[in-house]
């Protein structure tokens, strides 16, 4: 098992990122679908009554997602691989500013864990054991800062309109970020403090399949801060009422795109 604890620094309020959250992953989630695969909700509604970091937070919004990722895998691993090996469920329970996420496979069952925990807060990243492990559990954690402005991105997933070195937002004149320490000056400034925890039980590759999932992690999470701060004029001024129907609208997409691309396999 490797439990590593992620910081992203970003120059927005908790409230503002809040909603720049939700309107990111509905947007990404729509980039992933299309072919017959891709993202699924089945479940997008709200939930009370459980007990969350201790039970300092109840209530929020739940979702349950299932990815289809048969087409995103090597060939020979599409004809290896058993039914249900490659689609992945994702549990949510989002009661922000503290949010809990579990993936987990049909196939692998309690051989294959992720958990993302993630807690947000309005400072500069220096809290220390904000998720209140127990001492001798949080010295096995390594602390990852993410800085999304000088942290280096393969040629492949870099888009100059996704550059917090570039952007400037029209709406709110923040931006572009720049500095080698740019989120010690900024105002306003908040940081997601994301503790993932991975365990892969296979014999013989569990510490290289937990070390790439916590390097895909790393990736996505900057990846998606990075959008996030680009697109600010894009779901800046935004009420959740709004965020609510985009992704009501986000799931009706998503499921026309997954259906037609399952009748054009049949077809094909």
């Amino acid at each position: 098992m490797i439990i590593k604890e992620y910081r992203i620094s970003l120059p927005l309020t908790l409230e503002e990122y809040h909603f720049a959250q939700l309107y990111g992953v509905a947007e990404v989630s729509k980039h992933e679908t299309g072919g017959g695969e891709g993202v699924e909700v089945l479940k997008n509604e709200p939930f009370a009554d459980e007990s969350l970091l201790e039970g300092q937070f109840t209530s929020g919004q739940y979702t349950y997602k299932v990815y289809h990722l048969k087409k995103k895998v090597p060939t020979f691993v599409r004809l290896l691989a058993p039914e249900g090996a490659l689609e992945f469920h994702e549990e949510s329970w989002n009661a922000y500013p503290y949010s809990k996420t579990v993936y987990y496979n049909p196939f692998m069952k309690e051989s294959f864990t992720l958990a993302i925990e993630s807690l947000h807060t309005a400072d500069r990243g220096t809290q220390e054991n904000v998720h209140k492990l127990p001492l001798d559990k949080w010295k096995s954690v390594e602390v990852v800062p993410i800085d999304i402005v000088n942290d280096p991105l393969s040629p492949s997933d870099y888009k100059p309109e996704e550059d917090p070195s570039k952007f400037r937002s029209e709406k709110t004149g923040r931006g572009p970020l720049t500095g080698p320490k740019w989120w010690e000056e900024c105002q306003p400034v908040m940081t997601c403090y994301k503790l993932v925890t991975c365990e892969f039980k296979w014999f013989g590759v569990q510490s290289k399949v937990e070390r790439s999932i916590h390097d895909f992690e790393k990736r996505i999470f900057t990846i998606f801060h990075r959008q996030v701060f680009c697109w600010m004029d894009q779901w800046y001024g935004l009420s959740l009422d709004d965020i609510r129907q985009i992704e009501d609208d986000t799931k009706d997409e998503l499921d026309k795109q997954i259906k037609l691309g399952e009748i054009r396999g049949h077809v094909g």
